[in-house]
């Protein structure tokens, strides 16, 4: 391969996937939004026709799901029409394109695990301009991309719930946590070697796959586990509803993923999140 290239540089999905390609002897271009605007065709086309990549990684994107509620223009540009930019540049090109997604595209009240053909439901802007960012893709390159799902991602570099944690442990004696909240938390690091796994593996992209740490838990339950991995008590960590938390948008009440669809692909089965995790503290 001649190259590769990684959007959303310094992110932290962005950051892993660099660190592995780097780990591999890839050639990678990594672009930051200063760098390359993907809703910029003429961008675009520019650094495609530079760096001529037989992959990219797109992890460009708003996730700032509160503020998304009132810059929903902000939100659309770079979920929506970035992904959509991308793909029409890319229309004739041999290049495979990797686009995150996330849970967020569903609703959110399910009980069993989401799976790549459950029927999609986003109740945020953030979500629905996910999904609209999905669908382009997938309507300009329905055989040269794959929308990769994931959930609950966490770890760094940048704020992150796990560093988040380990700060409050150092500052307060006890902390709330919500408990009626239930995901697949997923390391950066994980994630990004698997996008890695993906973008090298022979034969046809699969359309869309979801890629979570293998387990759930609520946020409570991963905020416990950070305590007890930095030998703290973890019962420290106090459980409350969502209702007694102040969410200026409301969180879905599930984002587990079932990552049957990773594995039908011939790809490795993701590891439990407190292995992935457990990485992550010992780090700090």
């Amino acid at each position: 391969m001649s190259g590769w290239l990684v959007t959303g540089a310094g992110g932290q999905v962005a950051t892993h996937v660099v660190a592995r390609l780097r780990e591999l002897d890839a050639n990678v271009t990594a672009c930051s939004r200063a760098e390359l605007d993907i809703a910029d065709a003429a961008s675009v086309r520019a650094v495609l026709d530079r760096v001529q990549p037989d992959v990219v990684v797109n992890t460009a994107a708003y996730t700032k799901v509160d503020a998304a509620e009132n810059e929903a223009d902000a939100a659309h540009r770079a979920n929506a029409t970035g992904p959509q930019v991308l793909a029409e540049e890319l229309t004739g090109a041999s290049t495979r394109l990797l686009h995150v997604s996330t849970d967020y595209v569903f609703d959110g009240t399910a009980s069993a695990p989401y799976d790549v053909d459950d029927p999609t439901g986003p109740r945020t802007v953030y979500g629905r301009t996910k999904l609209a960012g999905e669908q382009a893709v997938r309507a300009q390159r329905p055989q040269g991309s794959c929308i990769v799902r994931t959930a609950w991602v966490c770890g760094g570099p940048g704020p992150n719930f796990i560093d988040t944690m380990l700060r409050l442990e150092g500052e307060r004696e006890r902390l709330t946590v919500v408990d009626d909240q239930i995901g697949s938390p997923t390391t950066a690091a994980d994630l990004g070697a698997a996008l890695v796994e993906l973008g090298r593996a022979p034969g046809d992209l699969p359309g869309i796959v979801h890629y979570v740490n293998a387990g759930q838990a609520s946020w409570c339950d991963l905020a416990r586990e950070v305590f007890r991995l930095a030998g703290a008590d973890p019962s420290r960590v106090e459980a409350i509803d969502s209702a007694s938390y102040a969410f200026a948008t409301p969180r879905p009440a599930w984002s587990v993923l079932t990552t049957r669809s990773w594995t039908a692909a011939g790809l490795s089965a993701p590891r439990p999140w407190q292995q992935a995790v457990a990485d992550v503290v010992r780090a700090r």
